[in-house]
């Protein structure tokens, strides 16, 4: 098991990698004024995307899974994993809005601003911080 839990922490990294580093580029795309540098954009975006952030994010929640059903009565009695699964679920729903973003980004329909996207950018560091906190500390009320 440890195994497992070396390689979902790895994943965990790189997935949270490009969560970081995409909206990022959303921001540089959202301020680009020339084809070009949009065109730039759309290329890094989707290489990220597709080729570290998703992949990514598929090991961790398989990884995350194995772990979790090898030791589903402990785990689930705790009020803890509940919260960090749901902090979990929000941050494959912000994966697939990041997605939804790309896509917009990509075909000029993008609605957002530049400043936008740097708050957007902020939001998954506050999940994470509550992931790691739940599962190391592993609080009891």
């Amino acid at each position: 098991m440890l195994w497992v839990k070396a390689f979902h922490i790895i994943a965990v990294v790189c997935w949270f990698s490009g969560i970081f580093y995409l909206p990022r580029l959303f921001v540089y795309h959202a301020m680009a004024e020339d084809q070009i540098s949009k065109d730039r954009f759309v290329i890094m975006e989707r290489k990220l995307f597709w080729g570290i952030t998703t992949p990514s994010a598929i090991a961790t929640v398989v990884l995350g899974g194995w772990l979790l059903i090898a030791n589903w009565a402990y785990f689930m009695a705790w009020w803890w994993m509940h919260v960090k699964l749901a902090l979990v679920a929000l941050v494959i729903v912000y994966h697939f809005y990041c997605w939804w973003h790309m896509q917009k980004l990509r075909d000029g329909k993008n609605l957002r601003s530049h400043v936008f996207f740097r708050v957007f950018n902020e939001l998954p560091v506050f999940l994470l911080i509550g992931i790691v906190l739940l599962i190391v500390v592993k609080p009891i009320l």
